[in-house]
């Protein structure tokens, strides 16, 4: 059967891009080593496989990602949803590379079909796209990777083994979605070494033999260097439509009459995920208006701490209309499902968990009130500062956090923490014996122990009656901008009180309190 491979060189690097911006040389990273680069870091030196510390002497600019494989699969979606469209049975093999049927009969023949394709995916903005048409997936990806941007090579019916005959013995060794190489890469190695630099050189082994010697892998790569297919690719089955849409006809006006209107659509959009045993976290909802006769979108992402029912999804709606009023009348609402989990992730233990429902629908009718951000639940983090530490969501999102507790905080305060912690920083001030400020070195060392403070500006001295530090800290050093370079102290009066004071550049502030 004609198998046609559509790969898309640097994918992931791809990926990222589209997230930051404007084109840039940025470099995708897997183990510490160059997974997938763009054209402009490419352009200077940066090559897969690199250490980051090579690809950054190369290119000191560069943008450096880890790698999100999720992403890369989501983003790849929508590449292979639009190939469904030209050609049935599309068959993922890993993003950015994929195999399907040539539609040759369809579009006039094979480098036609591959045009067609080339096109659609260039609308997509998809600029790099190379094919490659053979008889079976592994030739046909060889040919792909020879292939020019926006072109095709196709290798005649038949021509599998004079097509691969002149290729060096490199290209058995086959990448693999981790970016590492299948273990192919030994046997090119030994095989080089016997002296077998071409394909055609090692096709021409007795089967037999390269079974003795190599096993089974080895000669599984041998049926592959004669030209022989062996792999069975698997069609994709497309998902299920999720995202629920409601068009209004005429527009409406007021938002209780959205709300009103979308319910039936909302509870139907619940049911078909619960059918198909899912649960949606995460929820992107968009309302289509007519601002001053032109279309105006406005979306929102909201997340849940286990999932969406219809009540959450309509509440969200209500919420979304009157903090960001769409300015004209409704013409459409989406609610698309960006977080799909399977349902047996979100069941409870044999005696319970999470927040109690009754206690949620409470909240979620002060929160329609006061509006989603008014309510919020707190949490810890990790940080260096009690201010850092501090963990804040809007009810019903799950939390965001930016600093892993788990991670060590050189600087840090030890337990117990501060139970007050004030939103600003207040003036302060703290004096040696001989009332001299008392500051500290930029290696941590002291002018002289505390004796006296004042917490506040507008409180009075008092003795120190115990103290302990520094915790000196030194902050984003290679940043001029946002370098801070802070020593914290924990300091007790003789009346009982107990504070966090931080001393920066010779001034003294006092950032929690002990109760």
């Amino acid at each position: 059967m004609r198998t046609m491979v559509v790969w898309v060189p640097d994918w992931p690097a791809l990926v990222q891009q589209a997230e930051h911006g404007e084109p840039q040389a940025l470099a995708v990273l897997e183990k510490g080593a160059v997974l997938a680069c763009t054209p402009a870091a490419r352009a200077q030196g940066v090559r897969r496989g690199m250490r980051r510390r090579d690809a950054q002497s190369r290119c000191p600019d560069l943008v450096v990602c880890d790698h999100r494989p999720e992403a890369d699969a989501r983003a790849f979606d929508q590449v292979l949803t639009a190939l469904e469209e030209l050609g049935p049975g599309v068959a993922p093999l890993r993003p950015g590379l994929c195999a399907l049927t040539v539609p040759e009969r369809y579009y006039g023949g094979e480098p036609e079909a591959a045009a067609v394709i080339t096109e659609r995916l260039v609308e997509l903005g998809v600029w790099d796209v190379r094919c490659g048409i053979a008889d079976g997936v592994f030739v046909a990806e060889l040919a792909a990777r020879r292939a020019p941007a926006q072109d095709c090579v196709v290798v005649a019916p038949g021509g599998n083994i004079d097509f691969l005959a002149d290729l060096p013995i490199d290209v058995l060794e086959i990448p693999t979605p981790a970016g590492t190489t299948e273990p192919g890469l030994d046997l090119v190695t030994v095989l080089r070494r016997l002296g077998v630099r071409r394909v055609a050189q090692f096709a021409a082994l007795a089967p037999a033999d390269v079974l003795a010697r190599f096993g089974t892998h080895g000669a599984l790569l041998h049926r592959w260097a004669r030209g022989e297919e062996v792999r069975q690719v698997s069609r994709r089955t497309p998902p299920p439509e999720l995202v629920a849409t409601v068009a209004f006809e005429p527009a409406l006006e007021r938002a209780e009459a959205v709300v009103f209107s979308v319910r039936q659509r909302v509870e139907e959009f619940v049911r078909r995920l619960d059918r198909g045993g899912l649960v949606c976290a995460t929820l992107r909802i968009e309302v289509d208006a007519e601002v001053a006769g032109h279309p105006h979108v406005s979306s929102r992402l909201w997340r849940h701490p286990r999932w969406f029912g219809s009540a959450d999804v309509l509440d969200r709606l209500r919420w979304q209309l009157s903090a960001d009023p769409p300015g004209g009348p409704v013409v459409a609402v989406r609610c698309i499902p960006v977080e799909v989990e399977p349902l047996g992730d979100h069941a409870e233990g044999l005696f319970g968990g999470g927040p109690d429902e009754q206690v949620e629908r409470s909240v979620a009718r002060v929160q329609a009130l006061v509006g989603p951000e008014g309510v919020r639940s707190v949490g810890v983090q990790g940080g260096r500062g009690p201010a850092d530490r501090r963990l804040s969501t809007a009810w019903g999102e799950r939390p965001t956090v930016t600093r892993p507790a788990d991670r060590p905080w050189p600087g840090s305060i030890p337990p117990p923490a501060p139970a007050t912690v004030f939103p600003e920083p207040a003036p302060a001030q703290v004096v040696g014996a001989e009332g001299m400020p008392v500051s500290v070195s930029g290696r941590g060392a002291l002018s002289g122990p505390p004796a006296r403070f004042r917490a506040q500006a507008d409180a009075g001295w008092q003795p120190v009656a115990a103290w302990a530090g520094p915790w000196p800290v030194d902050e984003h050093w290679w940043d001029e901008a946002a370098a801070r370079r802070v020593a914290r102290f924990q300091v007790v009066g003789v009346d009982g009180s107990a504070w966090l004071m931080v001393v920066e550049n010779g001034r003294w502030w006092t950032e929690a309190r002990y109760d």
